[in-house]
């Protein structure tokens, strides 16, 4: 398994694509998402009571501390579903599966939990919810509230409802957070995020500054961000107001710019309240 280098969605989904491995070790249909399929370590699914195949409604079901581990991934839920159907082959494929109840996908380096996750392999989007939804990895963790959504083809995860990431003393949070994973990344099966957008009830925030704003534009590698709509920008007593802000977190230099033209209040000052004391220089 590729190591983690942030916020590991990626990697998060390969783990529950294991479960569909599980139920249906002969269906071909999966290669072509591009999870598992160089890993041809043996699998093994226990439930406590018991594992139910439904013919007629097409359904496999582990109830009871359901768990399903492949090397050193394991899958875990009150309750795993997993839907097939017939496909354009003649063959049977996987097309939804469902994780219940105290849900937790773990490997030796991530962890991810919540109440519920639902994964649309045809669609290649998984959306875990019941929160706090959480993913940890060595460096990283990201916090969301009411949901937290992985779209394959596009390389994005959105996490919604007091979204939090967090990187030793950087945090960015926000209503809405969405992590773009590069091309590359896809290529490698890795998870690094290039770029973090933010909506509603921005914040970032470092060991030296706090930013706040309506809408972020945050772009990992080169730590810079950048903010708009009712900016605030606060370095221990010092304050200041504007409508956008370039923030660099790598140097914690920031930069308030006025309003952009054709903006709603494209006349709008910046302001500042700068304490004397904070400008001396400490003997």
């Amino acid at each position: 398994m590729n190591k983690i280098e942030y916020f590991g969605f990626s990697s998060f989904i390969s783990l529950l694509f294991s479960v569909f491995i599980i139920f249906m070790p002969s269906i071909g249909g999966a290669q072509s998402l591009g999870f598992g399929q160089a890993n041809n370590k043996p699998i093994n699914i226990e439930a406590n009571e018991g594992i139910e195949w439904q013919r007629n409604e097409k359904v496999y079901i582990a109830r009871g501390d359901a768990h399903a581990s492949q090397g050193d991934v394991t899958v875990r839920a009150d309750e795993l579903m997993a839907h097939y159907r017939p496909n354009k082959t003649g063959t049977d494929e996987i097309y939804k599966i469902y994780a219940s109840g105290s849900v937790k996908i773990s490997s030796k380096t991530e962890l991810a939990t919540s109440e519920k996750a639902i994964y649309d392999l045809i669609a290649g989007v998984l959306i875990m919810t019941g929160g706090p939804v959480s993913l940890i990895t060595p460096e990283d963790k990201i916090i969301a509230h009411d949901s937290l959504e992985y779209y394959e083809g596009k390389q994005l995860a959105i996490a919604r409802g007091k979204a939090m990431a967090v990187r030793g003393e950087r945090r960015v949070r926000a209503d809405i957070l969405r992590a773009y994973f590069g091309a590359e990344n896809k290529k490698r099966n890795s998870s690094k995020i290039e770029r973090i957008e933010a909506d509603g009830n921005v914040h970032l925030s470092t060991e030296s500054e706090i930013v706040t704003a309506d809408r972020g534009d945050y772009r990992i590698n080169d730590g810079l961000a950048e903010v708009s709509g009712e900016v605030k920008i606060t370095r221990g007593k010092t304050q200041l107001n504007g409508d956008r802000a370039e923030v660099n977190l790598n140097t914690g230099r920031s930069r308030l710019l006025t309003s952009k033209p054709g903006s709603k209040n494209p006349n709008k000052r910046v302001r500042g309240i700068i304490m004397p004391s904070a400008l001396k220089t400490k003997k």
